[in-house]
């Protein structure tokens, strides 16, 4: 018996360009950055923060392709810079630290590959019409006026 085309699951095309036009990997991975990197204070891989929250406001403000662009960029960026460190010992890499610093990668890869996907195959067309017929903050003037 065939599935009805009803009750398909989503295509990882689908779910790939929905973890790329979210804002929240992006303040989800600045969140990370700020709680590795602020005690002690490590001031390169922490200016990846004010980055990270600016591509999430840019996601928000309904530029998508450019806010998954900008998320791709700095979390891959991140990503290289982080795997460079490497723990002095076993016992620290499997604790709360070494925890948080994997799923700060991972989530990292993830945004890396999800932003690259959604900027790659972006319509810069259609996501203007999006934002003209939002019109979040009365940019776009009525042409009925």
């Amino acid at each position: 018996m065939a599935p009805s085309s009803e009750h398909q699951s989503p295509l990882w095309k689908d779910l790939i360009k929905a973890w790329g036009t979210s804002s929240i990997p992006s303040m989800t991975l600045s969140s990370l950055a700020l709680a590795l990197h602020f005690r002690p204070l490590q001031l390169l891989p922490a200016l990846f923060t004010p980055l990270l929250a600016f591509s999430s406001y840019l996601t928000l403000a309904g530029f998508k392709i450019d806010g998954a662009g900008m998320t791709a960029a700095w979390s891959g960026m991140y990503v290289l810079l982080a795997s460079r460190r490497k723990p002095p010992s076993l016992r620290t890499k499997f604790s709360l630290r070494g925890g948080v610093r994997a799923t700060a990668m991972g989530l990292g890869i993830a945004n890396t590959i999800a932003g690259g996907y959604v900027y790659a195959t972006g319509d810069r067309k259609a996501e203007e019409e999006e934002r003209k017929e939002i019109n979040r903050w009365g940019m776009y003037k009525d042409d009925d006026e």
